[in-house]
């Protein structure tokens, strides 16, 4: 059999990287090399000096080149995590635009990367996948992005994944592009992982198995609030969106959740306005509005009451 090239991948580390969704990354590529008897792939990792980059969970690993200095690869990917946001990522851009326009390098992100890729103006008009806890956030900065809830997006020019083991299910399928269905079925054999899914498969917290129900009407009417946050509406429109009484709603939510549907929704707009201010510039009366407040006042109060600061004083502790 003649000996493939090796495929050069590089991670760039931004700090407070995310290490499950690097290592689930890395280990599918090592796994191939070892199932395979050949170097398939290589890879290394860069970060802004350099040097070495520290994981959020305080992990520290060594760099092999700095983000100028970023070597020919075939596969480039971003790797973020916590606070993506607010971090300086001038020369990380500066290096991706050059990159992208002196080479063939195909460039990714991973977790919270696409977030980045973002703010560089790499994924407008695309379709990109981004870790679930960061999708409002990317769908309010950055509309002229497809921001979709799949647990990757191999499609596009910049292929991108949601994190954690959504990244494996990505590297599975670059595999298997790479070297065939078995080849990728081995090496999931070899992670114990026998549920791969496909890019198109949802990702999302299952509400059964975070509250522990096993109540179809009331995992829909969650879904129901979760889809009209900006636009609330009341638990007797619900209802009858699930052909139920409001006073079924009412006992469902009680029984489940130990709170009225109107309280349940409201937790539900104010932990989504907690995460704008925390991790976007949005003014305060955008963040109501975003929120289904159609006051700054009515949304402060509301605010105050339930986190015991007002939304300037949330926004104030990032300093």
């Amino acid at each position: 059999m003649m000996e493939a090239v090796p495929k050069q991948f590089v991670f760039a580390l931004v700090e407070d990287f995310t290490h499950l969704a690097l290592s689930c990354a890395v280990d599918p590529l090592r796994i191939a090399n070892l199932v395979s008897g050949q170097e398939l792939y290589r890879w290394s990792y860069s970060s802004v000096d350099g040097v070495q980059e520290r994981a959020s969970d305080g992990t520290v690993l060594h760099a092999h080149s700095s983000f100028a200095t970023i070597p020919d690869c075939t596969r480039l990917f971003v790797v973020s995590g916590l606070n993506m946001q607010h971090k300086s990522i001038s020369e990380l851009l500066n290096a991706l635009r050059r990159i992208d326009r002196t080479r063939m390098t195909g460039i990714g992100a991973l977790d919270s990367g696409a977030y980045l890729l973002a703010r560089g103006g790499f994924l407008n008009g695309m379709q990109a996948a981004i870790h679930w806890q960061y999708h409002d956030v990317m769908m309010e900065e950055f509309p002229e992005v497809n921001t979709v809830r799949n647990v990757f997006v191999s499609s596009e020019k910049h292929i991108t994944a949601s994190g954690g083991t959504a990244t494996a299910d990505l590297m599975l399928h670059l595999i298997e592009q790479d070297h065939g269905a078995e080849l990728s079925a081995d090496v999931a054999d070899q992670m114990v992982y026998n549920a791969a899914r496909e890019a198109t498969a949802a990702q999302k917290v299952s509400l059964q198995s975070r509250n522990g129900m096993r109540n179809a009407h009331l995992t829909r009417a969650i879904e129901i609030m979760k889809d009209s946050l900006e636009e609330p509406v009341s638990p007797a429109v619900i209802a009858a969106q699930l052909n139920i009484s409001t006073r079924q709603l009412e006992r469902l939510f009680g029984k489940y959740l130990n709170a009225s549907p109107k309280k349940y929704f409201m937790e539900l707009r104010l932990e989504k306005a907690q995460q704008l201010l925390v991790q976007t510039e949005l003014s305060v009366i955008e963040v109501a509005l975003a929120c289904g407040f159609q006051s700054a006042g009515h949304f402060a109060r509301v605010y105050r009451t339930a986190f015991g600061v007002t939304p300037m004083m949330q926004r104030g502790r990032l300093g």
